[in-house]
């Protein structure tokens, strides 16, 4: 077996941009083989060879979370290249502003196939590998909008990262006995892309005067919430299993 197999390796979704992009170059830096999976392929290939570039080791694997059968197969290759997964961060997602009057079934459910049901995709199919190994960690992106605050014209989003909180604490009891760890992160306002829209979220003025009501005086960084997400997956937090951490600069102590 050479060096580079005996990796432990991660598959993250939503790897492309973002928080997930953050967390991909943490995981590499830390000597992870990183799975980076993403729809934007271009996005995607470029932190993959970033990470390789860094002295890391990375691959690229295109994935739709909403396909059934894109998780399964890719899952499937992954298992039978490893063995089993040491970890999966399950961060895919997205965040359109509607308002309720105008949230049609279709926007509902396409934001539950990404959000919520697209964790559940890649999920199910690891666990065999990771049980039968009697190890492994979970982490899945959940967010402050799901366990605190509601949001108004985003009730769609809140819904499903409310239902996230739900996963992880349910899945965290059923695959304790296995050896399986389960955790979350519920992040606070983060600069990304999504939170720099003006259509979706706060937009570029919103976001610099968000620091004025976070305690800590700034929004987050993506590298921020990697960090955390990196500690999940160690072993120092072995103990640690149906949480969900709140990285957000005390906006919610602070408000609440």
């Amino acid at each position: 077996m050479t060096s580079e197999a005996k990796k432990p390796t991660v598959l993250i979704t939503g790897a492309g941009i973002g928080i997930g992009k953050a967390t991909a170059f943490a995981f590499g830096k830390a000597g992870y083989h990183v799975v980076v999976t993403d729809v934007l392929a271009a996005e995607g290939e470029a932190v993959a060879a970033g990470i390789v570039a860094a002295g890391g080791a990375a691959q690229f694997a295109p994935l739709d979370v909403r396909s059934t059968e894109e998780a399964d197969a890719l899952v499937a290759c992954l298992n039978a290249q490893f063995g089993a997964l040491d970890c999966i961060v399950a961060n895919a997602g997205i965040a359109h502003k509607v308002p309720l009057e105008q949230l049609t079934d279709a926007k509902w459910d396409e934001t539950f196939e990404i959000d919520l049901k697209g964790m559940i995709r890649v999920l199910r199919p690891a666990l065999g590998a990771m049980k039968a190994r009697k190890a492994g960690a979970i982490v899945c992106i959940s967010s402050i909008m799901g366990i605190a605050y509601g949001w108004d014209q985003h009730v769609h989003y809140s819904a499903a990262k409310s239902g996230v909180v739900g996963l992880i604490r349910g899945l965290a009891v059923e695959l304790a006995r296995s050896g399986i760890r389960v955790n979350g992160i519920a992040p606070g306002y983060i600069r990304t892309a999504q939170l720099l829209s003006e259509q979706h979220s706060l937009g570029p003025q919103g976001a610099a005067k968000a620091g004025e009501f976070i305690p800590m005086g700034r929004i987050g960084e993506p590298e921020e919430i990697a960090d955390v997400v990196l500690f999940l997956a160690s072993h120092a937090a072995r103990y640690m299993t149906g949480q969900i951490v709140v990285v957000d600069g005390g906006l919610l102590v602070g408000r609440y």
